[in-house]
């Protein structure tokens, strides 16, 4: 178990871009705008990639990769091999422009893979077929190992999506979560980690003991989580090149849990429960002691920083009702900023620091929504039995969360929606799966 971890994160971290090929300058390239209400799919064409050597499956593999990336974002539509007129036999040779317009491709990806030893290096193109140019920045190569090329083809769809929308690709990065098992009121919990769509899971713990709530810190190189090991909730942190744990600072006679770091990484907001009543408290990790940030004999949880660290998003029932407030990030009574009707819940600020996405309960039924982060312009974006926990991609644009059916047999999964409220699916995994959590993408 540690040693697949341990081959995913040096996947992590060895896969570098070499070289960037030449651009060509173009007037007006494809464009899509996310935040419209409904956008009909952009046709493109990925022609399998090229095998320029040694590279057997993976040429195939990668361009299926990059294919399932783009149409999963609801945004493309792909246009089968058995439409296209012209077929690209060499990556450097001319591209027949007229054939790709007649099938009405907007944008063409062609690819190149090689292969030498454990070694691959995969190159890609991405041209305006309507203009007859590369898409500005979409020509580059990548290298690293064959067990990384999973890697590589999301990072070229990254960079395919980013040149379209103009906004943050977010496929090459990971998700922990808690993997799930046993009948719902004996569920067994380990932390895992996946791939954003489902691949490669890993798993960092054992099922000895229920574990909640995990965070990725901004680097992505450690992870916080509430642990009941000791039987009582108590904050962990997790290394995740070496998998070592650390309980952190044990406060005798309460109850830790909710945390969440700080930008910067250096510090962690929770909650602390002692005597009955439950406050925010913030730890530097390097030292300094515990300070108190809220005082209130409400419930005050489910704390937030925004990207600049200068404001922390929570929820408190202190009106009779769960709701949203914002702080200074120093502590303060703060400000309420929902305002519909209902019970608000587990706020996280946007990595854009835009929007604060949250867990709404109103007659019955459970959403995930967002708002501005005065609490204007609320957005529900989804509705079922029972929709928590929202996550943030790294580009502050599509949302992950929980999703758990009703009755005895209810099992619990992981959605995604983009801000727009389209696009809605489930993710792939073995098994019920809660907590999700975005990682930053990987370096």
């Amino acid at each position: 178990m540690r040693q697949t971890f341990r081959t995913l994160l040096a996947l992590a971290l060895g896969v570098a871009t070499l070289a960037a090929a030449p651009v060509l300058a173009q007037s007006s390239p494809p464009r899509i705008v996310i935040g419209q209400g409904v956008i009909e799919p952009m046709p493109i064409a990925v022609p399998t990639f090229i095998d320029e050597g040694g590279a057997g499956d993976y040429a195939r593999e990668i361009s299926n990769v990059v294919i399932s990336d783009l149409e999963g974002t609801g945004f493309f539509r792909n246009i089968g091999e058995e439409a296209h007129i012209s077929r690209i036999t060499s990556f450097d040779g001319g591209v027949a422009f007229e054939d790709w317009k007649a099938i009405n491709a907007q944008v063409l990806v062609t690819g190149a893979v090689s292969v030498a030893g454990d070694r691959i290096t995969v190159k890609f193109r991405a041209y305006d077929v309507f203009n007859g140019t590369t898409l500005e920045g979409a020509a580059l190569q990548f290298a690293g190992t064959t067990q990384g090329w999973r890697r590589m083809a999301h990072k070229v769809a990254d960079v395919i999506y980013s040149s379209i929308t103009g906004e943050g690709g977010y496929f090459d990065s990971r998700v922990v979560f808690v993997s799930e098992s046993g009948p719902k009121n004996q569920r067994l919990k380990r932390l895992a980690v996946m791939d954003y769509d489902g691949a490669n899971v890993a798993y960092l713990t054992d099922s000895a003991s229920i574990v909640l709530a995990p965070r990725f810190s901004p680097q992505g190189d450690r992870i916080i989580y509430t642990s009941y090991e000791t039987g009582f909730p108590r904050i962990t942190l997790l290394d995740v090149g070496s998998l070592q744990r650390q309980t952190l600072e044990e406060q005798p006679g309460t109850m830790t849990f909710a945390p969440r770091f700080s930008p910067d990484g250096g510090t962690i907001v929770f909650s602390l429960e002692r005597g009955g009543n439950t406050d925010i408290y913030a730890l530097s990790l390097g030292g300094g002691g515990l300070r108190q940030l809220t005082n209130a004999p409400s419930i005050e949880t489910a704390p937030s920083f925004s990207p600049d660290g200068s404001q922390i998003v929570f929820e408190s029932d202190r009106t009779g009702t769960p709701q949203i407030y914002v702080m200074p990030a120093g502590g303060g009574e703060g400000t309420r900023i929902s305002g519909g009707k209902g019970r608000y819940g587990t706020p996280v600020w946007s990595p854009r620091g835009d929007y604060i996405a949250f867990t709404k309960q109103n007659e019955g039924r459970f959403h995930i929504g967002v708002m501005r982060t005065d609490g204007s312009e609320e957005r529900l974006l989804t509705a079922s039995f029972l929709d928590e926990g929202p996550t943030w991609a790294p580009n502050g644009r599509v949302l992950m969360f929980t999703r758990e059916t009703s009755g005895g047999g209810g099992q619990a999964s992981l959605w995604s929606v983009d801000i727009t409220g389209r696009n809605l699916k489930q993710i792939p995994t073995d098994g019920p799966a809660s907590d999700p959590a975005w990682s930053p993408l990987l370096p």
